[in-house]
């Protein structure tokens, strides 16, 4: 049986998670470069658990590894606009691809620094599908345990964002040699706060009161007007708000989920709703003057919840 994370026990046990919500992510480093200069080290270090979907799984995948928030935000800075600029789907995928295998290379769930999950869903189940990094974390068949299912880091990030029908579908195999056919998170938790709060009080074995959670969206904002294009040279756009509005409805039920199942677990949720006509933006954002609005937004939510934080956590 393989281990992957050690993990000793800790209370309260400290959890991260991090929404799905593609070009949108930049509102959620934001908020993160705030939270890393608050508590003076990488964010992998105060986190016993760290959950992620879609564009929350790249991020939760670099800090599970150690990487500090400027050098996430460097490499969506650099990488985020070319990506999503992309008009036809295989471009897109095989530009995920790509990004993917340079940032990550050969990483494996054996060398996270901390306790992860990363959302996925399979296609031919219908069901989630959550690759982990620590044997504590799993609900059964603890005895063929293997991290990440025994994939690399970049092919499970990588299906996480597999946002059908904008990017392919990714299949994967297994230690197992199963091939499983992934496609985005977000179909099943965009928000997946929900599963890591089951991780810790399921096999984990901490109570509610137990735990501090911190969850942190992507940001409501208004609808981005588009023009119509042809079906022959990429999907409409009017199927890009049809995904977004999905996404959002997804996050909100499972928040609602949770505070139902979940009332006495102490969580914050950040994630701002911005109304102005000028932050009009959705997830395939590729204007990086607008990416860097939303990475002042994320920083001045911090501000704004600071003291609840502080309270939270310390």
């Amino acid at each position: 049986m393989s281990e992957g994370v050690a993990s000793s026990r800790r209370e309260p046990l400290r959890i991260l998670t991090l929404d799905g919500g593609g070009a949108k992510g930049f509102y959620t480093l934001g908020v993160l470069k705030e939270l890393e200069a608050f508590l003076g080290s990488p964010l992998h270090s105060h986190f016993d658990l760290i959950y992620g979907t879609s564009t929350g799984s790249i991020i939760c995948a670099l800090l599970g590894l150690g990487h500090d928030i400027e050098h996430i935000f460097e490499l969506y800075h650099r990488h985020v606009p070319i990506l999503m600029s992309k008009r036809l789907v295989r471009s897109r995928t095989a530009a995920l691809e790509s990004l993917a295998n340079e940032v990550f290379g050969d990483a494996s769930f054996s060398d996270m620094k901390t306790n992860i999950g990363i959302v996925a869903v399979n296609w031919l189940s219908e069901r989630p599908l959550i690759f982990k990094s620590s044997v504590a974390q799993t609900h059964g068949a603890k005895h063929s345990f293997v991290p990440g299912f025994g994939v690399k880091v970049s092919d499970a990030v990588r299906a996480s964002c597999s946002a059908f029908p904008f990017f392919k579908r990714t299949t994967i195999t297994t230690a197992h040699k199963e091939n499983v056919e992934l496609l985005d998170g977000g179909y099943a938790a965009n928000n997946p706060t929900l599963y890591a709060i089951a991780d810790a009080t399921g096999p984990m074995g901490y109570a509610t009161h137990d735990i501090r959670v911190l969850s942190v969206g992507v940001g409501v904002y208004p609808p981005k007007k588009r023009m119509l294009v042809s079906l022959a040279k990429s999907i409409p756009f009017n199927s890009i708000s049809l995904l977004q509005k999905t996404l959002e409805i997804n996050t909100q039920s499972m928040d609602q989920l949770r505070a139902l199942l979940y009332h006495d677990a102490p969580t914050l949720r950040i994630s701002e709703t911005f109304e102005q006509p000028e932050m009009a933006t959705d997830l395939m954002e590729h204007d990086i003057a607008k990416l860097n609005v939303l990475w002042q937004r994320g920083r001045a939510s911090f501000a704004r919840n600071e003291k609840a934080i502080e309270k939270l956590l310390t």
